[in-house]
């Protein structure tokens, strides 16, 4: 860390700028893979968490809270040619606020809409003024530095875009960080290590890249933490040599690069499975729910969709756990592409409690897509008809039992959600399943029943009778 603060010593030429975070998906073409094309936008909370990472990775994250607009959930996306930008100014109930804003045309017609909201608790001049500084920090993320980086390494020659001078604002316990490690120079820094990482990275913008050109390890670093510093700076080149010389530590490298957010992290998760390496279930079902924290789709689908190469021993139940987290954590669009690239097997041994959250969730696309399926609803079917026909959506029960959704015909518990909630419907055709409706009602008799209940039970009575009468006499178990 001091030889950062002694550049004179040891001046090599290289200029390090941060690569700006796209609105839109760059893809190679199919044509030339050497040329990229446009692939669409990307999804506003994709764009969201590598903006936040970024932001936390050089310490400018506001304290408060940072959140993304409830409006550009559920897969949104960044509309095409949206342009970005940020306001900061006092918050009306104290602290100082920071609003980010996206602005197209729909229509010929302009439109301007929040994407994110920020706010610190502080609220006299000197955090205002460092909300600023968190603003430009973000209109650089998306257009750029506009020249050289003031954080930049000089080399022998004075430089002709040499700055005059960098703006570096530091908070008091940034301070504090910086003038212990200059007194005591120490290898390790113990808990201040995160924060001087971010002073190197506001500083340098790539402590990966300012190690490799002076030629010095500021943090005297092993090559697993050169590598894991390489994933943060998004340098892949420098991790994928080091990655190739740490087979054994690929389950970590795995989940580390799965939460990196942005073309970069995405990138260097192909390095390490394009390397053929093999990774423990557990720490793989962690790179995936990490994954799904970046808000990027194709990541999650790319690591299911290559467990089985990947993997020391089988783990059918993988894509269910991952699909199961993602809708749990306000990823359901996630969920809902997953489920449509799964195969039956992968989606029979998912976890019961999904199909009961996207009941729940009354998600009647990603309940329809499991149970066609094969999705078990194990114990939980009672829950997700009670779920659905307590809120007046018997339909949407009714067609889950259509497409095959299983209920045991035993299982009285569904039976009574569907006449204690009216829903008459939905009860016939458990009855059509096989349920004896003498048997249930004996099952029925001492529990409490909804007002409405007697009317829908006469209903299903009638049904019953018809069901009886369509089969004729029995005689020695037989029907005629």
């Amino acid at each position: 860390f001091h030889s950062l603060w002694c550049l004179g010593a040891q001046r090599k030429g290289m200029v390090i700028q941060m690569k700006t975070i796209e609105l839109s998906r760059w893809e190679p073409s199919p044509e030339d893979p050497h040329v990229e094309v446009c692939a669409g936008q990307r999804p506003a909370l994709e764009v969201f968490e590598e903006l936040k990472y970024r932001l936390e990775s050089i310490g400018y994250l506001p304290g408060e809270y940072f959140l993304m607009d409830r409006a550009w959930e559920n897969g949104r996306e960044i509309p095409k040619d949206a342009n970005i930008f940020c306001t900061a100014d006092y918050g009306g109930n104290g602290g100082s606020c920071l609003d980010v804003y996206l602005t197209w045309h729909e229509n010929s017609q302009p439109v301007t809409m929040r994407f994110i909201a920020g706010k610190d608790p502080g609220e006299d001049g000197v955090d205002l003024d460092r909300m600023f500084l968190v603003s430009s920090a973000i209109t650089k993320a998306f257009h750029g530095e506009r020249g050289v980086y003031s954080g930049f390494l000089y080399s022998d020659e004075q430089s002709e875009t040499e700055p005059e001078s960098m703006i570096l604002h530091l908070t008091p316990a940034e301070q504090r960080t910086v003038i212990q490690a200059l007194v005591e120079q120490r290898e390790r820094q113990g808990q201040t290590v995160s924060q001087t990482e971010q002073l190197l990275r506001r500083m340098t913008r790539s402590i990966t890249a300012y190690m490799d050109t002076v030629d010095q390890r500021p943090l005297h670093l092993s090559d697993y933490d050169r590598a894991v510093l390489a994933i943060r700076d998004g340098e892949r080149n420098a991790f994928r040599s080091l990655c190739s010389r740490l087979p054994d530590q690929a389950d970590g490298l795995l989940i580390e690069a799965a939460g990196r957010p942005g073309r970069a992290g995405g990138n260097m998760v192909q390095t390490l499975l394009s390397n053929a390496a093999q990774f423990s279930p557990e720490a793989y079902l962690a790179a995936c729910k990490r994954a799904v924290e970046t808000g990027d789709s194709r990541r999650v689908q790319l690591l299911v969709d290559e467990a089985d190469d990947h993997l020391t021993s089988p783990s059918p139940a993988l894509a269910g756990e991952v699909m199961l987290y993602a809708y749990s954590n306000g990823h359901q669009y996630i969920c809902r592409d997953l489920a449509g690239r799964c195969s039956p097997e992968q989606i029979a041994a998912a976890p019961p409690a999904l199909l009961r959250q996207t009941a729940e969730n009354l998600d009647f696309q990603t309940a329809l897509i499991l149970v066609d399926k094969g999705i078990q609803p194990g114990n939980y079917a009672a829950d997700i008809l009670h779920a659905l026909t307590s809120q007046h959506m018997e339909w949407v029960a009714e067609r889950l039992l259509e497409h095959g959704m299983p209920v045991e015909a035993d299982n009285y518990a569904a039976l009574y959600v569907c006449l204690n909630n009216r829903a008459a419907g939905a009860a016939k055709l458990l009855l059509d399943r096989g349920f004896d409706l003498a048997q249930y009602q004996i099952w029925a008799e001492d529990r409490l029943k909804s007002e409405g209940y007697e009317s829908a039970l006469e209903e299903l009575s009638q049904h019953w009778a018809e069901l009886q009468n369509s089969t004729g006499p029995s005689m020695g178990g037989m029907s005629m």
